[in-house]
């Protein structure tokens, strides 16, 4: 095969969540080495194959190193880039050619008949047309070119020194989860340290002038995600909730699908922890109402008191090997139930995102031990409090001069600076960052059949609801008479109907289907291959 990679940073292999161009070194990822899916090496033994003064710039020790332990982003920014490295060696190596093509910046695609042209412009404005066989969009999160987009106004909480510049004074933060973490560490620790006690507590200290800042992070339910729970890994198999049994359901079409598959995830939870379905009454329970009972213990508590004994407990739990079993059930079935999603009609897909999805976030979506600590050390200090917005909250940038103002029920609190950190949004056909593939016209949204599912003479009836519409092999489906070898591996289009899908692991995923859909596809004459990454 002929490879050629474009990459628009000059350091490929890092990608834009673990760049130190993008992120602080107090960022920490939530996803652990043993969770990694390997690549030549596991990020376990990279790190213990690393000299101390390796491990010492990167703010590490030897004796910390373990396949259940977080680290920096930055940390796997490394790591990622090593192992990218050692893929294009193994691939030079088997006899392919591989050009990697880093500051250039893919501006446009189109489907030819016989194959997909591509443009693209280096650093310094060069242009230049190209021609390929399959194209993979390996574009990643898509975030704004200008982070500050009106004074003290932020839209993303990357990259992250542009965050700061944020003076001292009342900072808010839309969002209490792992970005809004991100966000609000940078901003801490531009304007104090964390340090621990005599005791060992963790506590923060502002610095000399800095003594006015402080932040409230604040989202719909005001709660903040619980810490990383000790789990078995490989996933021990399900019961009742498995592949099979959800196959089987689909099978039988889009009507009730999503309460025929409730109906296998209550058995599952039930067997797996029959205390805590008792507690909730979960016998009462169905797709609609699960969620309410799931936060009803978090809702009734001081979000802060809650972190503090959720932290104990996962602290205890992972010293003494002890698993949760409704958490490490409601783990294990996330990935299964992702697969009714394509499936279900447009009114239980709405129903599906309200509720039932919130609590499969929250569960896979646990932060380090280390992020839990330095929140609740801001609390001690003072600089940090939550604020629950309820559902109908109002967000004000345009009558003030820096920040915002957002208003709750009777209140309204000004901020300085305000910062979204909610994460990256579901992207559709109009943001695809291609002119001339959007302008032919020949890639559409997904298509969700309706709730009646027919139509006046009787045929099935489907609306667009976001995304791009793909086969199973993540190819667009194009009808023209156009080359369909074009793969949309970018994130952002696939969380409409993959709701779980972003993280590592589904990179993984993703990457199998398409080589193994290619490698298919070049049992003949040699195949060129486009990877375009952001």
């Amino acid at each position: 095969m002929s490879i050629t990679i474009f990459e628009v940073e000059l350091e490929p292999g890092k990608g834009t969540p673990y760049h130190p161009d993008a992120n602080d070194r107090t960022m920490l990822a939530n996803i652990a080495s043993i969770e990694l899916p390997p690549i030549t090496q596991s990020l376990t033994e990279w790190l213990k194959s690393l000299p101390d003064e390796e491990l010492n710039r990167l703010g590490l020790v030897r004796t910390m190193i373990d396949e259940r332990e977080f680290y920096p982003r930055i940390v796997l920014g490394e790591f990622l880039q090593t192992q990218f490295r050692a893929l294009v060696a193994i691939g030079l190596a088997n006899g392919h050619e591989i050009l990697v093509r880093s500051g250039h910046r893919v501006t446009d695609l189109r489907l030819q008949p016989e194959d997909v042209a591509l443009t693209a412009q280096t650093m310094v404005g060069d242009q230049k047309d190209y021609a390929f066989d399959h194209v993979v969009m390996a574009t990643g999160h898509n975030w704004p070119e200008r982070t500050e987009v009106k004074p003290g106004y932020f839209v993303s909480p990357w990259p992250a020194g542009d965050l700061k510049a944020i003076a001292p004074g009342p900072v808010g933060i839309l969002g209490t989860s792992l970005s809004a973490i991100d966000a609000l560490m940078t901003v801490s620790t531009a304007h104090g340290v964390f340090f621990r006690d005599e005791a060992g507590q963790l506590q923060y200290a502002p610095s000399a002038g800095s003594e006015d800042l402080h932040v409230t992070m604040m989202s719909r339910k005001g709660l903040l995600p619980e810490a990383d729970f000790y789990c078995d890994y490989p996933y021990r198999p399900l019961t009742f909730c498995t592949p099979a049994a959800v196959a089987d359901a689909i099978a039988l079409g889009s009507s009730t699908l999503l309460d025929r598959t409730f109906d296998l995830f209550a058995r599952e939870l039930t067997a797996c922890d029959p205390e805590y379905a008792a507690h909730i009454s979960l016998s009462s329970l169905n797709a609609d109402n699960f969620a309410d009972a799931y936060f009803a213990d978090r809702d009734r508590s001081d979000p802060f008191t809650w972190a503090a004994r959720n932290l104990a407990e996962a602290e205890h739990n992972k010293r003494s090997r002890t698993v949760v079993e409704w958490r490490y059930a409601i783990l294990r079935m996330h990935e299964v139930i992702a697969q009714i999603v394509p499936h279900l009609d447009a009114d239980d897909l709405k129903r599906f995102g309200k509720k039932l999805k919130t609590i499969f976030i929250d569960d896979y979506a646990t932060v380090p031990h280390l992020s839990i600590e330095r929140m609740l050390a801001l609390h001690r200090a003072g600089k940090l409090d939550i604020l629950r917005l309820g559902p109908r909250y109002k967000l004000d940038t345009d009558s003030v001069i820096t920040g915002a103002r957002v208003s709750v029920e009777d209140r309204e609190v000004w901020f300085g600076a305000f910062i979204d950190a909610t994460g990256q949004s579901s992207l559709s056909v109009r943001d695809l960052p291609f002119p001339g593939l959007r302008s032919q016209g020949v890639v559409e949204a997904a298509q969700t059949l309706t709730s009646s599912g027919r139509g006046d003479l009787g045929d099935p009836t489907y609306k667009s609801t976001g995304g791009l519409e793909l086969d199973a092999q993540f190819r667009p489906v194009v009808t023209a008479p156009l080359c369909r070898n074009l793969y949309c591996a970018a994130i952002p289009f696939l969380l409409h109907k993959m709701p779980f899908v972003q993280g590592i692991t589904s990179a993984k995923e993703i990457g199998d289907i398409v080589s193994r859909t290619i490698k298919g596809d070049a049992t003949g004459e040699p195949t060129s291959l486009i990877l375009v990454s952001a």
